[in-house]
């Protein structure tokens, strides 16, 4: 039996795991208090920390009794300045400066940027921003190793920071070298999704795809205003996508990241595809032991637009109190959910049903449940595809998805209202009232509703074929 002591919220949470959160009690802590999906950040950490942590993450969830879905975030092409004569420099706006490909040391006129492929595609009036968008220059005058700037925002640059280049579409992968060692690594570890960061075109997601297969669920981060351009095309190719607002809170102008944010929303929930909103969402957290009220707002907004998640980066992977960030999320997104307005939007917001089997199924298992007042509707589902389809159709019960296989059941751990149990195959390949039977066990393991209330059962014809949803039944709770 589950032993999680968390309200089971829809909105699921995602939990980095680092430093502050690599032990045996933190990271059940953290489970108990909500976590959904445990993040890997390969951006830090050895092969060591996160094979430790693997381990640790999987006995929690043998002891909890609860699917656990572990995400591992590639760090990508990170673009950096190269070192100063002194470490760092003061730039002063106004005044020219010059990146080149030279091994010099840097000094106030001039530093190493070593990535030509940024020399390449830059024109005048390119901007390039440095240190998280701190410090920006404009581009004057294009050399064939060399770019001249002039210093629009300055500041100190110092050693290896971080360069974005918002203008321009650079013809770098959006895998690097060191990603293919950690992503061959992650696979190996057995790892649920992927992260693949920095997209800017389709191509990017069809090279990540050919890599993994189906070994893991590929989740694309948002964070280019580039792949906003190809927005569609994006996520037509992924599983799951994760508005990453760090990096496109440099590259876009700040008034237009809520906007981002919301349309990468409302297309993710109209292709079925789990979205997940990331970034500062609790980030004073990281040393106050209670978040601003403006955070409790921008958690709850996520919610009220409908993501399938949320995600703590810092707060619980470095900071000082990461049990306590789990758990004020965990509460936050419980006191929204219990509100009237919050049900009445998702209805309204409800998408049309696409013109096929499952989706017409998912779609009347919905309003089934809604007409009854279903505790639950429970979807047979092998790969969880039927799960993620009738998570779509955001029904007011929860959605309890069985499936076969534990990679299955973690997946799901990502997606919106979905709580996912294993159950023998053997089984449910027998007949409509052993299903029946199974789905009863299922809820009263799940603890919801009670005697006489009915639950919706969708499944498919012949039992255990993937892609086979064809089926809705209505039975009642022992």
């Amino acid at each position: 039996m589950p032993t999680t002591n968390a309200l089971h919220c829809r909105t699921k949470i995602v939990a980095t795991l680092g430093p502050a959160s690599s032990d045996y009690e933190t990271i059940r802590d953290l489970a108990q208090a909500g976590a959904d999906v445990f993040r890997f950040n390969f951006s830090h950490g050895t092969h060591e920390d996160h094979a430790a942590r693997h381990a640790i993450v999987r006995r929690v969830e043998a002891e909890l009794g609860e699917p656990i879905g572990i995400l591992a975030d590639m760090q990508g092409p990170k673009l950096r300045v190269g070192n100063f004569a002194e470490g760092k420099v003061t730039l002063k706006p106004g005044a020219p400066f010059r990146f080149d490909l030279s091994d010099e040391p840097g000094n106030e006129t001039r530093v190493r940027l070593p990535h030509p492929e940024i020399i390449a595609v830059a024109k005048p009036g390119s901007r390039l921003l440095m240190d998280d968008g701190k410090l920006a220059v404009i581009v004057e005058q294009v050399g064939p190793d060399w770019l001249d700037t002039r210093v629009e925002v300055g500041g100190v640059l110092s050693n290896h920071k971080g360069v974005n280049v918002p203008d321009v579409t650079l013809p770098i992968p959006a895998l690097t070298e060191k990603d293919r060692r950690d992503l061959a690594f992650a696979l190996g570890l057995g790892v649920d999704y992927v992260a693949l960061s920095f997209v800017q075109r389709p191509e990017d997601v069809s090279e990540a795809r050919a890599l993994i297969g189906d070994r893991a669920n590929l989740l694309v981060k948002l964070e280019k205003p580039q792949a906003m351009d190809n927005l569609e095309a994006i996520l037509e190719l992924t599983d799951a996508v994760m508005v990453a607002r760090g990096d496109l809170g440099v590259e876009l102008p700040p008034e237009n990241v809520p906007l981002a944010q919301k349309r990468i929303i409302r297309l993710a929930r109209k292709l079925g595809k789990p979205v997940v909103v990331a970034t500062q969402m609790l980030e004073s957290m990281i040393s106050s032991p209670t978040p601003t009220r403006a955070e409790a707002s921008d958690v709850a907004t996520a919610v009220f637009d409908g993501a399938d998640a949320v995600m703590l980066s810092a707060e619980s992977a470095a900071g000082q109190y990461p049990r306590e960030a789990v758990r004020i999320m965990n509460r936050i997104i419980w006191r929204i959910e219990q509100d009237p307005e919050w049900q009445s939007m998702m209805a309204v917001a409800r998408l049309a049903p696409e013109d096929y089997v499952v989706d017409a199924i998912a779609s009347a298992a919905q309003q089934v449940a809604d007409t009854l007042k279903a505790s639950a509707i429970v979807a047979y589902t092998h790969r969880g595809a039927t799960a993620f389809r009738i998570a779509r159709e955001r029904p007011l019960c929860l959605v309890l998805g069985i499936t076969p296989t534990k990679e299955a059941a973690r997946r799901m751990a990502l997606v919106w209202g979905v709580r996912a149990f294993v159950s023998d195959d053997r089984r449910n390949g027998t007949s409509v009232e052993e299903m029946v039977t199974i789905a009863q066990e299922v809820v009263a393991q799940a603890k919801v509703g009670s005697s006489g209330n009915s639950i919706v059962i969708a499944a498919g014809v012949p039992f255990g074929v993937a892609g086979s949803t064809n089926l809705l039944r209505v039975a009642k709770i022992p």
